[in-house]
Parts: structure tokens; sequence; C-alpha cells
């Protein structure tokens, strides 16, 4: 078992203010999509503001909106992105989101430690300017665990978002 687990931030440039009717879908699935990440195998911690989520936190400026987690493992996140009813929610993101360059990083963390949401969005900075490493990657190019006999070395998955 690996001594590292795999945090996560993704951004989101919203088209319209969280209380507008075009945001309404989205807003109306958080707690129902945060409920499934909570109870999802593999979950340890996600970040919130004064509700169950974290859309009141806005670290990158008022119209990015944060979604920041740490998992056991890369499966098991994954399992929950694309394997659940969370990918309803993720297929239907240009209906409330502008399009960004890089809009989710991973990264590895010592079991057991949170990282702050400044060191999230320093990792999403340097996965924007230098590329995938061992550092920031995406789901697009993994990095294993620094434990795993592996580490150094990518899984590159073509169009990983089904989205």
């Amino acid at each position: 078992m690996s001594k590292y687990h795999l945090a996560e931030l993704n951004v989101a440039e919203l088209k319209a203010p969280l209380d507008s009717p075009m945001l309404k879908d989205f807003v109306d699935n958080l707690d129902r999509i945060n409920a499934l990440a909570d109870a999802s195998p593999g979950f340890v911690w996600r970040l919130q503001g004064e509700g169950n989520d974290a859309t009141g936190l806005r670290p990158m400026g008022e119209k990015i909106i944060v979604n920041f987690s740490v998992w056991t493992d890369v499966e098991n996140l994954r399992n929950y992105v694309y394997k659940t009813v969370h990918v309803e929610i993720l297929k239907r993101k240009r209906e409330w989101f502008h399009r960004m360059t890089m809009p989710h990083v991973l990264w590895w963390v010592p079991a057991g430690y949170i990282p702050t949401v400044a060191e999230a969005v320093a990792k999403l900075e340097l996965l924007r300017t230098k590329g995938p490493s061992a550092d920031a990657f995406h789901f697009g190019e993994i990095y294993s665990a620094p434990d795993a006999h592996d580490a150094n070395a990518p899984t590159t998955f073509p169009d990983a978002c089904p989205a």
C-alpha cells in the first residue's frame, strides 16, 4: 500500500452567477454529487466552505469556482469521476462554464496530509507552465505515487475525459 494519496484540484469559470437560472441545475445537484464523492471508495477529504461545498470560496477570482479533494489513489478517483452519475454532470459542463486550458491538476501528497488551497493553485500553475510531470499531472498523463516502482514513468490515456 502506498504511503501517498492523490490530491486533485479542478476549476471552472462561471458563465453566470451561481444564483442565476442558467446555473440552477448545477447548483441543485451539488449536494447529491458531493454526497456521492463522500461515500465513494478511496475518498479521503474535500474542501468545503460555509455550506456543504466550496462554491463560496474563490481563491482564483470571483468568476472561478474550485473543487479540491484528496483520494487514496488514481483508480478510485477515476471511478468516481467517470463511472458514476458524476459523469452526467461533467458532460453538461459547457452549459455552465467557459472552456479553460488545463482546468484540473493531480499530484501526490503524503498520506494524512491535507494540502492548502495555495499549494493546489501553485500545482495547477506548474502544470500549465511546465506540462505534466511527477510534480503535477492530469488524467491524460498520470504519474505513479513516489513510492511506486514506476514513479517517474507516466501512463498516457488518450481522450481521458468522456465529457
